[in-house]
């Protein structure tokens, strides 16, 4: 056995969560739902706004999230990711430490760490602003070869296609390596934007990829069609193994021989933020102890549902409890 299950590498991102009434989101002049990437200086702005409100902070990144879940529910995983040596870099570090994920030497000297803006309105919809600072730095020097041979899956954030010089480099090295060392590929879209924006090079590595992981819209841009069951038929011929999220409606598997719908756990959402990165994370948890892919994917929407009925990208209570709660029951 491994030492690691899962490798994760992804944008290494300090998630401070705002809840903003609907007059004072209208005040921002946002579009609802959006994700963009900013400039320090107008991040530092919009925290400005926010200074007299209950600023939460909690170490994220989509595949950060996903590794985190995965920890939490007993794995063995591991992270490549770039943080700066200020407040927010080493909150993120000993977070990481206190949760016992092996981050390797994370530290930018001199650099600052990126942030994710969370604006939480009433309807639970969450807006974001992202400063990638020294996140979007990582570089093929920082993949760590000796830890990646170690793991069984690597883990890549569709986000880092974002980043032509430097993360896109990164992730093609360690692709690289994982197929000159037998190790399996998992791939989030994280965005539709990613997909369409960083075409050639997402489709570069999706046809060395062993698992996708992504929702109806960016299955759509994935796949050229529309609706999360149409795109889902499509990608099979396109990777061996996929995981098609839709929302209410559950989720699409196919992988290790099961080709399966798993319904939702209804529910009222408070945040929708880390559902897919919840979904992912223990997802590749239960696959990687042996269970079957629809019972891993059902349980995996019911730690997602808890998720969205809390605020935040990810559970700090119980997130074991939940799992064999929802085992228990199949």
């Amino acid at each position: 056995m491994k030492d690691f299950q899962l490798y994760g590498l992804g944008n290494a991102l300090v998630d401070i969560f705002v809840e903003a009434s609907d007059a004072e989101f209208a005040s921002l002049g946002f579009e609802r739902g959006s994700s963009r990437l900013v400039e320090r200086a107008e991040q530092q702005s919009l925290l400005e706004r926010f200074k007299g409100h209950d600023l939460r902070l909690v170490s994220g990144g989509s595949v950060a999230n996903s590794v985190i879940a995965f920890s939490q529910l007993g794995g063995d995983a591991a992270f490549l990711g770039c943080v700066g040596d200020d407040r927010y870099g080493l909150f993120y570090q000993t977070e990481f430490e206190e949760l016992g994920i092996d981050a390797g030497n994370m530290v930018l000297v001199g650099e600052t760490t990126g942030t994710c803006a969370c604006v939480i309105t009433p309807d639970a919809e969450r807006t974001m602003r992202v400063c990638l600072a020294c996140a979007g730095r990582l570089a093929p020097r920082h993949v760590d070869e000796d830890r990646l041979k170690r793991s069984e899956w690597l883990f890549i954030e569709g986000y880092g296609f974002a980043n032509p010089e430097t993360m896109q480099e990164a992730i093609r090295e360690a692709l690289r390596l994982a197929r000159q060392n037998g190790i399996k590929v998992a791939v989030t879209c994280s965005e539709a934007f990613i997909v369409n924006v960083f075409h050639d090079a997402f489709f570069e590595v999706l046809k060395q990829t062993d698992l996708l992981f992504c929702n109806a819209d960016e299955a759509g841009a994935v796949t050229g069609t529309t609706g999360a069951k149409e795109a889902f038929a499509k990608l099979k011929d396109m990777v061996p193994s996929a995981v098609v999220t839709d929302g209410p409606h559950g989720a699409y598997v196919r992988h290790a021989g099961v080709d399966a719908h798993v319904a939702a756990f209804p529910c009222t959402p408070v945040d929708l933020t880390g559902a897919g990165d919840m979904m992912a994370g223990a997802f590749l948890y239960g696959v990687t102890q042996g269970l079957a892919p629809d019972k891993a994917a059902r349980a995996a929407c019911y730690l997602a549902m808890k998720v969205i009925t809390q605020i935040g990208a990810r559970l700090h209570h119980g997130t074991r409890q939940f799992w064999d709660e929802c085992l228990t029951n199949l």
